[in-house]
C-alpha cells in the first residue's frame, strides 16, 4: 500500500517526464527574461570555424585570462563530440563566432559580493552577441550559451534564435564543502567548482578544518596539520593546493570563503598547538580530555592573531567565516581556573557570556586585519557585540523556525544568509530536491528593508557520510534546486516545469562527465561514461 501511495503522489511528475524538451531549449537556472523573435529559427554552428571573439569597443580583449580560459573551456564543452573532419552545416546561415562585449575593464581581480553578473545574450540570423557589465557576467552568459547549443539528428550543431536578459536574484549563492570529516582530494574540489559554475553558484564556502582533522597546511603553525591531519603526507592541502583552488575558482567567477570555526569544533587543533584547548576535569583532577579553545589565556589570542594573519593573507576574499556554533560548555564548567575567571569577570554561571567574551576578541582581531566576517547564528543568538556589517548565517531548525530567525536577524539590522533548509547531506527516499526548490528565502514577516538584507544562501554538504566516492551524485543535480532558487525570479516555482528542465540539465551534466544521480525514472541519450 505504501509503495502504491508513493506511485500515486509521483503521477504528476511522471506526466511531466513524458514531456520531451526540444534539444537546447532549456537553461538551468532559468533566466530572468527569455524571449524569441518573430519568425523563430535557428543558426548552425560549424565546429571547425566557430570561435569566441571580442566585440568592437569591449573594455576587455585578448589577454583577459578569465575570458580566454573560459573560451577554451566552452569550446571544448560544445564540440567535444565533433569529428576533425566535420562537414559544413547542410542548412541555414552558419554562425561562426560569438562576439563578447564587456562594458567595464578588469580581468585580474577577484569576484566579490558586489560583482556584477548581469548579461544579455542575443541570437539572431547569423549573429551572436553576448554583452555584460563585467567579466563575471560574461562568464554566466557563456554558460547559458553553452546550454542552448544542441545537435540535430544529422550531427549538425545549432542554436535557436533567442533574446535573453539575465541577472541573479541574490548576490551570494554558495555551496559548503566539509573537508575535515572526510578529506576531499584536490581533484574532487576542482570538479565541484566546475559544476558550481554550470549552476551559476558563485561562492565556495570551504569548511576546511573541524574536530576530526586539520588538513590545512599552515606555514605559521606547521604542526597543526602534522599532528592534526588524518595523514600529514597524503591528506593535507598544501599552500600550492590552496592557491590552485582559489585561482581555479576565480577563473569561474567563484569566490572562496574559508571557514576556521572556533572556539568549538577545534579538537584537531590541540595536538599541534599545546595549551590552546581547555583541559577538562573530573572532580578535582584533569580527565585527560580537552574541550573548546581556552578563552581565558593571553596565549590563546596571540595564537589566534598569528593564525588569522596568515589566513587573511592566503584567502583574498574580503570575508572570512569564523563559525562560532555548537560550543559545548561542559568542559569549561569543569575547569577550576575557568570558574575562577567567570567569577572575576562577573559572568556568574552564564557560560554564554564567556563564549561571547572570546568571540568578541576574535572579531576585533579579524576586523583589525581588514577583513569582514560571517558567523553562524549562535553568535547573534547569544548577543555578541558584532559590527553592523556582520553577516549572520542561519542554519538551525530546531530552536525556533528558521524563518523567524531570518526575521530577527534582519530586524536587528544585520545581513543574513540562509542554509537551514538546504543541508544536502541529509537524504531521503524520493525526490527530495523538491523540498529544497520550494523554499522561499524571503517568506518571513518583515519590512522591505529587512528583505533587502537577505543576501542569499548556501547549500551545505557536511562530510560525516560523504567522501570522494559519493560527493558528486549526492550533490548533483540536487544542489541545482538551490542554485535556481537563488538565481532565478521568485515567480519561477512550477515543480513540473522544473522537473523537466532539471532532468534535461542532469543529462547535460552526464555529457560533461559529471556523475549526477537521476531524478526519477527515465534515461539520457548520453549515459554517464559513454555506457
Amino acid at each position: 500500500m505504501a509503495a502504491a501511495g508513493r506511485a500515486l503522489r509521483l503521477l504528476p511528475l511522471l506526466a511531466a517526464a513524458a514531456v520531451v524538451l526540444e534539444p537546447a531549449a532549456a537553461v538551468w537556472p532559468q533566466p530572468q527574461v527569455e524571449g524569441y523573435p518573430p519568425g523563430r529559427g535557428r543558426c548552425s554552428l560549424p565546429p571547425r570555424r566557430f570561435r569566441f571573439a571580442y566585440a568592437a569597443g569591449s573594455a576587455v580583449g585578448p589577454g583577459c585570462a578569465v575570458l580566454e580560459a573560459a573560451f577554451q573551456r566552452y569550446w571544448a564543452l560544445l564540440f567535444a563530440a565533433a569529428r576533425p573532419t566535420e562537414n559544413e552545416p547542410p542548412w541555414g546561415m552558419p554562425c561562426t563566432q560569438l562576439l563578447v562585449f564587456v562594458a567595464t575593464p578588469g580581468c585580474d581581480g577577484f569576484p566579490s559580493l558586489d560583482s556584477k553578473e548581469s548579461y544579455k545574450l542575443s541570437v539572431l540570423e547569423g549573429s551572436l552577441l553576448l554583452s555584460a557589465d563585467a567579466v563575471w557576467g560574461a562568464l554566466r552568459g557563456l554558460e547559458t550559451f553553452s546550454q542552448l547549443v544542441g545537435r540535430d539528428e544529422n550531427g549538425t550543431y545549432y542554436i535557436n534564435k533567442t533574446e535573453i536578459v539575465d541577472f541573479p536574484r541574490f548576490p551570494h549563492r554558495g555551496l559548503l564543502l566539509d573537508t575535515s570529516r572526510h578529506y576531499l582530494p584536490l581533484r574532487a574540489i576542482l570538479e565541484t567548482l566546475d559544476v558550481m559554475a554550470y549552476n551559476k553558484f558563485n561562492v565556495f564556502h570551504w569548511h576546511i578544518v573541524d574536530d576530526p582533522s586539520f588538513p590545512y597546511e599552515s606555514l605559521t603553525f606547521p604542526e597543526l596539520s602534522k599532528q592534526g591531519a588524518f595523514n600529514a603526507m597524503t591528506h593535507v592541502y598544501t599552500a600550492s593546493d590552496v592557491q590552485t583552488v582559489i585561482e581555479y575558482a576565480r577563473l569561474r567567477g567563484i569566490r572562496v570563503i574559508a571557514e576556521f570555526d572556533t572556539p568549538g569544533h577545534t579538537l584537531s587543533w590541540g595536538p599541534g598547538a599545546p595549551g590552546l584547548l581547555t583541559p577538562c576535569y573530573l572532580g578535582k583532577d584533569p580527565s585527560g580530555t580537552y574541550g573548546p579553545i581556552n578563552p581565558i589565556l593571553n596565549s590563546t589570542y596571540q595564537f589566534v592573531t598569528s593564525l588569522f594573519q596568515e589566513v587573511s593573507a592566503v584567502f583574498p576574499d574580503f570575508f572570512l567565516h569564523l563559525g562560532g556554533d555548537e560550543v559545548d560548555f561542559t568542559c569549561w564548567k569543569s575547569n577550576p581556573k575557568i570558574r575562577v575567571f567567570m567569577k572575576e569577570m562577573g559572568f556568574g554561571e552564564d557560560y554564554k557570556k564567556l563564549e561571547s567574551f572570546y568571540i568578541q576578541r576574535l572579531l576585533d582581531i579579524v576586523s583589525s586585519l581588514g577583513k569582514g566576517y560571517i558567523v553562524w547564528q549562535e553568535v547573534f543568538d547569544n548577543g555578541v557585540k558584532v559590527r553592523p556589517d556582520t553577516i549572520i548565517h542561519v542554519w538551525k531548525e530546531n530552536s525556533i523556525p528558521y524563518m523567524e530567525e531570518m526575521a530577527n536577524v534582519t530586524k536587528a539590522g544585520y545581513r543574513a544568509l540562509l542554509s537551514a533548509p538546504w543541508y544536502l547531506n541529509r537524504i531521503s527516499y524520493g525526490q527530495d530536491w523538491m523540498a529544497a526548490y520550494q523554499v522561499e528565502p524571503l517568506k518571513f514577516e518583515g519590512s522591505p528593508e529587512q528583505k533587502d538584507r537577505v543576501i542569499g544562501g548556501e547549500a551545505c554538504m557536511w562530510g560525516e557520510y560523504v567522501d570522494v566516492t559519493n560527493l558528486a551524485p549526492r550533490l548533483w543535480p540536487r544542489a541545482g534546486a538551490v542554485a535556481e532558487r537563488l538565481w532565478s525570479n521568485a515567480t519561477v516555482r512550477d515543480l513540473q516545469d522544473a522537473y523537466v528542465r532539471l532532468a534535461d540539465f542532469r543529462c547535460k551534466l552526464l555529457g560533461r562527465g559529471v556523475q549526477a544521480q537521476p531524478l526519477y525514472i527515465g534515461y539520457c541519450e548520453n549515459e554517464f561514461g559513454g555506457f
